[in-house]
């Protein structure tokens, strides 16, 4: 089946139908659910930060499962190698000859959990498969599938054994999703499925409710979304504002300022719009862009935090009408 069988409208069901299905396994994450689906269909991916036991992990797992494709999961620890992930030249004693053996990289989605465990050298195997969508060993370059997306996992508040994140590597995630506590009635629902019977560990239940073809199709659709000018024009002028503030030592780049594009298309094609407003990107703007910034050394002591500054910078911008 290819992508010209799908009508828009048939291919937002599908997407909706996908989130709907990851609430069987996940209570009170809606936004983040949300985040994954934008970055899939933006074709971007996900940074997922936040305390132990909020579900980040199984969030992934479950949206992986409604999705119905390949999915790998490399726990990141202090030893391990580079070739552990995207996979190394392996010699074959009946040949002669030395062999490529793919590594977990090579599925649909992976995700990378306790990414921040993990030594630079490591972390940094993962740039070429994100942004350039294949691993390169032996002078070969190998595409990966498609779609894929890597979906990482970090803790804010343990630093010890712990790399933080390059901002070379952090720049190839198209979002930054802060995974907090559930309100108290999804808590309540939570302990109410455990205690009838729910396992997270088999996700029984939750069934792959879209295809391949037309997550690609729908990832074309959101890309035929329009811009405007004005509403161009507004990105940048968002983006020019976060490098002129007083408490950021580096704003966004023009690379953040197309992951914004990108994701304020995805959404509004999610939302039925046939155009990007400046709605749009401004309800992508923190996510996007929190992780991008490079806040003052004299600001982080005062506590200002990158999302207090987007939001200030939302506010001072004009918008265009």
């Amino acid at each position: 089946m290819t992508a010209e069988t799908f009508n828009d409208a048939e291919l937002r069901q599908a997407m909706h139908r996908v989130r709907t299905e990851v609430d069987k396994a996940v209570v009170g994450q809606a936004g983040t659910v949300t985040g994954l689906l934008v970055s899939l269909l933006a074709r971007g991916h996900v940074l997922l930060e936040g305390v132990p036991g909020v579900a980040k992990t199984l969030v992934v797992r479950s949206f992986a499962r409604a999705l119905g494709l390949d999915t790998k999961r490399v726990q990141f620890t202090p030893d391990l190698m580079p070739g552990d992930v995207t996979g190394s030249l392996v010699y074959d004693a009946r040949t002669g000859e030395f062999d490529f053996r793919a590594g977990p990289v090579f599925t649909n989605i992976l995700l990378a959990d306790e990414i921040n465990r993990t030594p630079p050298k490591t972390q940094a195997a993962l740039l070429e498969a994100m942004e350039e969508r294949q691993v390169s060993a032996d002078g070969v370059s190998r595409p990966l599938p498609d779609p894929f997306l890597v979906a990482a996992t970090q803790n804010p508040i343990e630093h010890e054994g712990t790399y933080s994140l390059p901002e070379a590597q952090l720049d190839r995630f198209l979002m930054k999703l802060v995974v907090g506590m559930p309100e108290r009635d999804a808590e309540v629902s939570v302990l109410r499925k455990h205690a009838s019977g729910f396992s997270p560990r088999e996700l029984t239940g939750v069934e792959a409710t879209v295809s391949a073809d037309e997550i690609r199709a729908a990832q074309d659709a959101a890309g035929r979304v329009e811009v405007t000018d004005d509403v161009l024009g507004y990105v940048v002028d968002l983006a020019r504002a976060t490098r002129q503030s007083p408490s950021v030592e580096l704003g966004a780049s023009p690379r953040a300022s197309t992951g914004l594009l990108a994701a304020a298309k995805a959404w509004a094609w999610l939302n039925a719009s046939t155009a990007v407003t400046p709605d749009h990107v401004q309800t992508m703007l923190v996510p996007v862009w929190r992780h991008r910034l490079q806040l003052r050394p004299d600001a982080q002591m005062e506590g200002v935090s990158a999302d207090a500054v987007l939001t200030s910078v939302v506010q001072q911008t004009r918008v265009p009408i």
